[in-house]
């Protein structure tokens, strides 16, 4: 039987004249990988190559600033609403990752609008297709900070993390937690699989002649594996302790009913309607 895992990596790789963090490496990797995919879903499908970079600058800046201004609005505005000034200070920490995608959806309908003059839908259906590792190379990156883990557990691969301890454990005595669920990692395994479901749809299914139908797949294996690991998962903010005790779900699985419920409407939309065959010249246009 394995014994507790003490959890001591540090969360910097490298801290000099500057400092790198595994966090920020996630990030990097998981857009760059993003980009590779969709370029050549993109190629595949014979529309512009310009429109791969113009898409990633829309998606880049929504994510930054939407998540950031998730955190703000749904788990910290009684702090921000009276330090305006602080709401743009990313580097200490607060992103949210519903907020995110609520940015990449405006981003999404400026990109649908101004650059390619398709659905929605259309995009949707191409750029979450890699999101999945995106998502879950983040959740490493957290598990590096030794934040968003889990409640206590006795199971044999729980982590005992030496930062951010909840304030049940504060004290002097408390060096580490207690042995914790590693919540990042389940969350990161199911994002995974996620990513590996729609990867097929598209690939290998064509399952996008079904507009919404890889997007919809994709935001229920997202949204509904948070909603359900945030069951075991510390709140992130000490008022939802109060929430949990009164309706029995912290923001977390609050904020994900309504994706939840949109990827069922769209799969259920997506499987009524007829097929819409598309070419493949595998090739990108030539551009003006």
């Amino acid at each position: 039987m394995l014994d507790f895992i003490t959890w001591t990596a540090s969360p910097e790789i490298y801290s000099g004249f500057v400092t790198v963090r595994w966090y920020g490496l996630m990030f990097a990797i998981g857009f760059w990988f993003g980009y590779e995919v969709v370029w050549r879903e993109f190629r595949h499908e014979g529309v512009p190559e310009s429109w791969v970079s113009k898409l990633f600058i829309y998606v880049i800046v929504a994510t930054v600033v939407g998540a950031r201004l998730g955190h703000v609005i749904f788990y910290d505005w009684a702090y921000y609403s009276h330090h305006l000034a602080d709401i743009p200070k990313i580097w200490e920490g607060g992103l949210a990752s519903h907020g995110g995608v609520l940015g990449i959806m405006f981003a999404i309908w400026l990109y649908s609008k101004l650059v390619t003059k398709r659905s929605m839908l259309w995009t949707f259906d191409r750029v979450v297709v890699p999101v999945g590792v995106v998502a879950a190379l983040i959740r490493i990156g957290n598990l590096f900070n030794h934040e968003i883990y889990g409640g206590p557990t006795d199971l044999p691969w729980g982590f005992r993390f030496i930062e951010n301890i909840p304030q049940y454990l504060a004290g002097a005595e408390a060096q580490f937690s207690v042995p914790s669920h590693p919540t990042q990692i389940y969350e990161a395994l199911a994002y995974l699989i996620t990513f590996a479901v729609v990867m097929w749809l598209y690939w290998k299914r064509n399952e996008q002649e079904r507009p919404g139908l890889i997007f919809g797949v994709f935001m229920l294996g997202i949204f509904g594996a948070r909603f359900l690991v945030e069951f075991v998962k510390n709140v992130q903010e000490p008022w939802e302790v109060e929430m949990r005790a009164m309706c029995g779900m912290d923001m977390g699985q609050l904020l994900s009913i309504p994706f939840i419920a949109l990827g069922v409407w769209l799969i259920v939309r997506a499987l009524r309607r007829p097929r819409q065959p598309l070419q493949y010249p595998n090739k990108f246009p030539e551009e003006k």
